[in-house]
């Protein structure tokens, strides 16, 4: 496997797009619960099939494209909203970048972290090790690349984030994943009640960090990737709860952006899994 992994990375782009689109779509012509639960999501967003329909060849494409990713620097053809982020730098009190499932997400934060890191050091991100070994590996080298910075899923990695913000930093998050138990509330997402995070929220209110809203659209026919910041429609609440709540507003804002290239087969409205409540425990107790 690691073997194809390197060869994938080597590939043209746009090769290496439409063997991911192929994909997707063999992967929802064999799996009848994948294409309940897009239609059933999709839907609940107010979508009609025909409307998010190339959302299945998308999925693909961000499999196929990982080699390239970890493997390579990937660079995005185009930035729009920069002025967002450098304004959110110049508050001094650290970035919380946001992104859904949407797009190329991998590249959202090496897009970032190419263009300010030099100048204001890593951007931290989780990550969860793969069972695999020789993935595993990978994954670990490919995330702490030149201006990322990835942490573990567990207590002190939770507070190497808080350190962050509060040394003036970045750190990414992906808020529409599904958190353990323990870590999360549940709120409306597109009408819908969704267990979510609440780390992002914690983060952001116990640092005082700005939250800065990205994705990282894919272009057509494998010509490359564009990036997008934009800064949160409202203010944050300073209240957990509701917080919480504009974030999940403010994640359904930007798929709605680009719905055709959202995870719509992802389990969002799933039940967590158990696991300690680690990031809750960090944020509520501090880091030093």
């Amino acid at each position: 496997m690691s073997t194809l992994f390197r060869f994938l990375s080597v590939v043209p782009l746009p090769l290496v797009h439409a063997l991911g689109a192929c994909l997707g779509w063999l992967a929802w012509a064999c799996s009848p619960t994948y294409r309940r639960r897009f239609a059933a999501n999709s839907q609940q967003a107010g979508y009609r099939f025909a409307q998010v329909r190339a959302a299945v060849g998308h999925a693909g494409r961000m499999v196929t494209e990982l080699p390239r990713l970890w493997l390579r620097d990937t660079a995005v053809n185009a930035v729009h909203g920069a002025e967002v982020v450098e304004q959110a730098w110049a508050r001094g009190k650290g970035i919380l970048f946001l992104t859904p499932h949407l797009g190329c997400f991998e590249l959202s934060v090496q897009g970032a972290a190419r263009q300010w890191s030099a100048q204001h050091g890593p951007i931290t991100i989780l990550y969860r090790p793969a069972k695999q070994a020789w993935l595993a590996e990978m994954m670990l080298t490919a995330r702490n690349r030149s201006g990322v910075q990835a942490v573990p899923t567990t207590l002190a990695g939770v507070r190497q984030m808080i350190k962050a913000l509060r040394k003036g930093a970045a750190v990414g998050l992906l808020p529409d994943q599904v958190p353990p138990s323990g870590q999360g509330q549940w709120a409306p997402f597109f009408g819908q009640d969704a267990y979510t995070m609440t780390l992002a929220a914690r983060l952001a209110l116990q640092t005082g960090a700005t939250v800065v809203l990205a994705r990282c659209e894919r272009l057509p026919a494998g010509r490359g990737y564009e990036l997008f910041f934009e800064a949160l429609p409202m203010p944050l609440s300073d209240q957990l709860e509701q917080a919480v709540v504009q974030i999940n507003q403010a994640m359904e804002h930007t798929i709605r952006q680009c719905p055709t290239q959202y995870l719509w087969g992802y389990g969002r409205y799933k039940q967590p899994r158990q696991e300690a409540p680690a990031a809750e425990s960090a944020t509520e107790g501090g880091a030093a």
